[in-house]
């Protein structure tokens, strides 16, 4: 997949992504562009998750949306 395609991705899972986790802001997003390391980090830190449990929600969200993919 070329970066284009994973950029776009990403951009069309943000709404998707806010309706899952609403104290991620647009803002954070921005900043975590599209790497699953800073999202998971961002999620920990608005959720106030372990990381165990940030990847557990991410995997479970993931498996809903088979079509999204991170940049890295």
């Amino acid at each position: 997949m070329n970066e284009d395609t994973i950029k776009g991705n990403w951009k069309q899972f943000k709404g998707k992504i806010t309706e899952q986790w609403g104290k991620l802001t647009n803002d954070d997003l921005d900043v975590i562009d599209g790497k699953r390391e800073q999202f998971l980090g961002k999620l920990q830190e608005r959720q106030g998750l372990a990381r165990d449990a940030a990847e557990k929600q991410l995997k479970d969200w993931q498996s809903r949306h088979p079509d999204f993919r991170f940049n890295d």
